[in-house]
């Protein structure tokens, strides 16, 4: 399906928002934004705290941030490539019953205008 991305579930639920791609655990994120890393570790911790959902490229269920995002009730997947998939901004659905984080359609075509290729590659997953 058109702007679905297919993980593995890592911790349950449901919740939308703005991404925020985060290379460092001291990154701002905003109350209500979907946490985007490669891979978290304990410095990363605080930063569960405001986000809607999670969303890894690395780690199982027993990975730091799959264990946090439940501990903190947050919905999360991982096995998802965030830096060529997901950009800062971009409106997502994570469902972390399923895996599937799902790109807002409107959003999707707005950002596929400014970006190449290359960077939507799997977006059409």
């Amino acid at each position: 399906e058109p702007g679905a991305l297919v993980g593995a579930a890592i911790s349950p639920g449901v919740a939308s928002g703005r991404v925020r791609v985060c290379t460092c655990s001291t990154d701002p994120i905003a109350p209500g934004e979907v946490l985007v890393a490669i891979v978290t570790d304990p410095a990363w911790t605080p930063m569960f705290a405001g986000a809607s959902a999670v969303v890894l490229q690395i780690g199982g269920a027993l990975q730091h941030g799959a264990l946090c995002a439940r501990e903190y009730g947050k919905p999360a997947v991982s096995g998802i490539d965030v830096m060529a998939s997901l950009k800062t901004g971009m409106q997502v659905t994570v469902d972390g019953n399923t895996g599937i984080v799902r790109i807002d359609e409107s959003l999707r075509r707005s950002f596929s205008r400014r970006l190449s290729d290359r960077d939507l590659q799997g977006v059409e997953a």
